[in-house]
């Protein structure tokens, strides 16, 4: 078997500048695609209910001022006062991320008593609120 002895060879500068450029590209590739994976993880599911209103009237209401402050939108599916299930209407309503939305439960409350509302996401995450209504 015959060696080439004539030809000549990639330099080892050429050569490591090479390895080099080829970790780098492929670092590069990978940190993209973890970041991609970090974004999708990473979305919160956060409401923040803001204010319980207790309207009066021929029909009494609960009005409650629900925030989302999460990175992905919530499905609301479920309302509670006082551990009772409350019919919703419409049955569930989704809040966009950042995005605000207005509830009315329809409820007979008293005054000067304290109302804990409760809201469960389709994830089953609960979010609470406490407040006592308002005297006459």
């Amino acid at each position: 078997m015959k060696l080439f002895k004539n030809k000549k060879a990639l330099s080892p500068v050429v050569a490591s500048i090479i390895l080099i450029a080829v970790t780098v590209a492929v670092s590069i590739a990978v940190a993209a695609w973890m970041g991609a994976l970090t974004f999708t993880f990473m979305g919160t599911e956060e409401i923040k209910i803001t204010d319980l209103d207790f309207v009066s009237g021929t029909t009494e209401y609960i009005n409650v001022t629900v925030k989302n402050t999460g990175t992905n939108p919530v499905t609301i599916n479920e309302a509670w006062v006082n551990g009772v299930k409350q019919t919703i209407s419409p049955s569930s309503f989704t809040v966009p991320a950042n995005g605000v939305h207005y509830l009315a439960i329809q409820y007979n409350w008293d005054s000067g008593n304290t109302y804990e509302v409760k809201l469960v996401s389709s994830s089953g995450n609960a979010f609470y609120r406490t407040e006592t209504a308002p005297s006459s």
